[in-house]
């Protein structure tokens, strides 16, 4: 059987370590036949990154903080001078400051809110804009949420707030780039102990409830993400756009 992205390029932004779903996807879309483009934001993460680059035989691995306008024109115009097309891009980032994920919803501050909306929602837009006029035979962009974008999860906070916003942008981003052929999906993936997760207090409440409630009965493994982002940037998913696909063991469709 071929490989389901051979030919194919993709850029994956917010991989952070080992354990985060984006290095999930990244080793699946390799296995798939992909070259990967693998960005990193700040001189913190550089190392690690350019690491698992090496692990992952990236052809690229270049910083990029989302937050600057410049940094994304930088790596577009890089992505542009080497002949890179691209097919499908990955956007993996959100951010809400601690304190913000800990004391009540009512009492988020402004600064709090605006900045989560701008790393975890507006960012998906500023990529979208940036990466759209490489993917020039169409492609995919998947984003990635969670479900506390429709339902109230304990300490989740301004960041489900955000994860709602995302998955709207996902929809109006999937209408003006559909008649280019570019798709736009969100992945809602079940609770995985990310580094980013360990930011949600009683995070591992959460996910001893979702094992036992979940119609698996299981949590979600890593892999099952990245296979379903295989799928969504494939010719498999060609028909799939303006969608959020829940990989959760089906927790998603159980009231208590």
């Amino acid at each position: 059987m071929p490989a389901l992205l051979e030919g194919k390029t993709a850029l994956i932004l917010g991989i952070a370590n080992k354990w985060s779903l984006a290095y999930a996807i990244a080793g699946a879309f390799r296995r798939e036949g992909a070259r990967l483009v693998l960005t990193y934001q700040g001189a913190r993460q550089k190392e690690t990154v350019e690491e698992l680059g090496r692990e992952l035989d990236a052809a690229l691995v270049r910083p990029c903080d989302v937050s600057l306008d410049e940094e994304l024109e930088r790596l577009a115009a890089e992505l542009q001078g080497a002949g890179m097309r691209l097919d499908a891009v990955v956007h993996s980032i959100a951010f809400a400051q601690r304190e913000d994920l800990t004391r009540p919803f009512a009492e988020t501050s402004r600064q709090g809110f605006l900045l989560a909306q701008d790393i975890s929602v507006y960012s998906l837009v500023a990529v979208a804009r940036m990466a759209a006029p490489l993917m020039t035979e169409g492609g995919s962009i998947t984003t990635l949420s969670y479900l506390g974008a429709n339902r109230v999860i304990p300490n989740y906070n301004v960041m489900g707030v955000a994860k709602a916003a995302l998955e709207a942008a996902v929809r109006y981003l999937a209408s003006d780039l559909g008649p280019r052929g570019i798709r736009v999906n969100a992945i809602s993936a079940g609770p995985v102990k990310t580094a980013s997760a360990r930011a949600v207090k009683d995070f591992s409440t959460i996910l001893d409830f979702v094992a036992q409630r979940a119609p698996l009965r299981r949590n979600t493994d890593p892999a099952e993400v990245g296979d379903t982002a295989v799928f969504l940037a494939s010719d498999l998913g060609r028909g799939v756009t303006a969608n959020v696909i829940y990989v959760d063991a089906g927790f998603q469709a159980m009231g208590l």
